[in-house]
This record gives C-alpha cells, sequence and structure tokens, in this order.
C-alpha cells in the first residue's frame, strides 16, 4: 500500500482525490513542462463558468524554454515569491476585466470567475501530475507596464506550473518547513451556516 503523502487532505467527509491531492509546493524542479500538458490546462481553464459567460480572465503565459520572457514575468513577482517561481516550468500573470462586454457594466465577480478558471487549471494540472502554485504577490504596477495591459483590465495574481522537486530542494529552510506540514483547513461548522449568521448548519 502507498504511503500517503503529508499534502494530500485529511477530509472528514468523501472527495474526489484530485482534490485532496492538491497542493501547492514551494521545491519545483527545473524541468520543462510539456506544451501539451499546458494547453490542456489551459483549456481547463476555459471551460470555467462564468457570469453570463462572459470569460473575463485573460492570461499572460511565459515558458522555462523561452527565458526571455520567463525572467520578464518572473520580475513581476514580489522579490519573495521570485526566489522560489523562478524554478517552475510556466508562469501565468492573471488579468481580468471589470466590466461587461455586452452593456459596460461592472462586473462585481469578475475575481470570483477568474478563481473558477484557476481552480480547473489547478486540477487538470494535478491530474498530469503537475503542480500549480498561485501568488498575490505581483507588483502590479510592474506587471501593468511590463505587459502594456490597458486600464481597461486588472493584473490580479500569478501562478505557478512545474513538476514538485522534494522539500529539500526549496530555496530556503523556512520554505521547505511549509512544504513538510500538512495543509489544514477550517471545520464546516466555523463558515457553512444555516438559517442566520454564525448558526452552523445542521446537515446530518
Amino acid at each position: 500500500m502507498t504511503e500517503k503523502h503529508i499534502k494530500h487532505a485529511d477530509t472528514d467527509y468523501p472527495v474526489h482525490p484530485l482534490i485532496a491531492q492538491r497542493w501547492s509546493p514551494y521545491a519545483f524542479a527545473p524541468r520543462v513542462v510539456e506544451n501539451a500538458k499546458l494547453l490542456s490546462c489551459l483549456e481547463a481553464a476555459r471551460w470555467a463558468a462564468s457570469s453570463y459567460n462572459e470569460q473575463p480572465w485573460t492570461f499572460l503565459v511565459a515558458r522555462r524554454e523561452d527565458s526571455t520572457e520567463f525572467q520578464r514575468l518572473l520580475g513581476c513577482l514580489l522579490e519573495a515569491n521570485q526566489e522560489w517561481a523562478q524554478h517552475a516550468g510556466v508562469l501565468i500573470l492573471t488579468v481580468i476585466c471589470p466590466t461587461f462586454s455586452r452593456n459596460g457594466k461592472p462586473n462585481r465577480v469578475a475575481e470570483h470567475d477568474l478563481g473558477l478558471a484557476a481552480g480547473n487549471l489547478s486540477l487538470q494540472a494535478e491530474s498530469l501530475g503537475l503542480y500549480v502554485h498561485q501568488m498575490a504577490g505581483v507588483n502590479l504596477q510592474v506587471a501593468r507596464q511590463t505587459y502594456s495591459i490597458p486600464e481597461t483590465h486588472q493584473p490580479v495574481t500569478a501562478i505557478a506550473i512545474g513538476y514538485a522537486a522534494s522539500e529539500e530542494a526549496a530555496p530556503s529552510e523556512e520554505l521547505a518547513q511549509r512544504d513538510r506540514q500538512p495543509r489544514q483547513r477550517k471545520p464546516l461548522s466555523e463558515w457553512v451556516f444555516q438559517g442566520g449568521w454564525k448558526n452552523p448548519a445542521d446537515l446530518s
């Protein structure tokens, strides 16, 4: 019997194995991600649900094998993220359009829909033996200038995709320790309510 990885979720109720096994490493092997796998991940993001099918996301992609573009996108990350993300196979800068194309009105769920696309990408990557680490640590001004992102759009996050390495390959002991720690989540009782605020839902 295969030993369970320390990062695999200890769930209270059954979930799909891809969800239980998904985690975000800091230690990436400096390997190229195969183009077919990257395209499958992006295709999964493409088919995410979105309000009015707006699909408000744009992804700027940089592959490890194109060192010039990879370094450009890496330079948009905060320094702490550059430290480990430099070893990933692919970097992605995510961007949203905060208004609906059909009427120009604000799309208040654009970031929510981007999250759905990123979630699809993450699970597709997991199914292909890849790992995804999503980052809020982006220098938004640098990103906008680097890619001439118009004022009609907003850079939001970055995504690293690649093959995980052993935690010893992390660029610091602090990050290696994070890769060794079990994942934890709040219990359902803390955030699933019924009948009123802070009333835990009785779903038994």
